[in-house]
């Protein structure tokens, strides 16, 4: 059996249909009327198109070339003419004035007064291209600034207000462990209250005395009492040095180290 492929050089495919390479474009292919259609929506307007081919092509906007505008431009709207005319009008309308630019620069210039030029034919247009590419820009501008509802939205917090202030309830076990802290901080706190005591150097050089009268000797550790306490002791033995500063008492001690005895200082009769 021969192969049903057509002959084509290289054997290269022009297409492939679910995987399988197209050789030659099949005789009963459908192709919808608007599959090739030229959607002209994607420009804002005549000039909007006639800015595009402008900067597409690098032509000076301060002298466009017209019969390479024209033709380009017209190749545009001839797409969509006969399948879209209502939108096309106002492009042809554009297409009428290139046109009609292009005729008055095949003319000869009007005759102007000496020293001014000859008005340009293509002044007016270029005006309003610069015109539409500044507010293009600016739009493009102000376009780029965070907008409500498209890049950002607007945060709603709902905040619920009493008239009366509702307080948290508390339960009887968070009273007691009140109560009980309480207690334990109240244990840590002490008090000592001191009360002075009224103690006579002199009423204690009597009491010595007394203790000395009829005795010949009497030991030093004899005359403290440590059961009285410590201010006592220390009146006591500021009352023995006044004794012995007074030359009523005499402090005397046989050796080094020996006990200290206390007797009444002699007096000779």
């Amino acid at each position: 059996m021969s192969s049903a492929l057509p002959e084509v050089i290289d054997n290269v495919a022009v297409a492939r249909l679910y995987g399988e390479p197209l050789f030659a474009m099949p005789q009963d292919l459908y192709i919808p009327p608007d599959a090739l259609e030229v959607f002209l929506e994607a420009f804002q307007g005549p000039l909007d198109l006639l800015l595009y081919l402008i900067r597409k092509q690098n032509f000076n906007i301060l002298d466009i070339p017209m019969a390479a505008l024209t033709r380009q431009y017209l190749s545009y709207v001839d797409e969509i003419r006969n399948r879209n005319l209502e939108l096309a009008a106002e492009y042809l309308l554009m297409a009428a004035m290139l046109i009609e630019i292009k005729s008055r620069m095949l003319l000869p210039p009007k005759k102007v007064a000496e020293g001014e030029e000859p008005e340009d034919p293509r002044a007016e247009l270029v005006r309003r291209l610069l015109e539409y590419e500044q507010m293009k820009l600016a739009a493009a501008k102000l376009n780029d600034v965070p907008q409500f509802g498209r890049d950002f939205l607007r945060a709603q917090v709902y905040i619920e207000q009493s008239l009366q202030p509702r307080f948290p309830d508390v339960h009887v076990v968070e009273l007691q462990h009140a109560w009980a802290d309480i207690l334990k901080r109240a244990k840590l706190v002490q008090h000592h209250k001191i009360s002075r005591e009224e103690l006579s150097v002199r009423e204690h050089m009597s009491i010595v005395l007394r203790k000395l009268q009829g005795q010949r000797f009497v030991e030093f550790e004899k005359l403290f009492d440590p059961n009285l306490g410590v201010p006592v002791l220390v009146v006591t033995f500021i009352a023995l040095l006044e004794l012995a500063k007074e030359t009523l008492i005499e402090i005397t001690q046989a050796e080094a180290f020996a006990p200290i005895y206390v007797r009444l200082a002699y007096t000779p009769s």
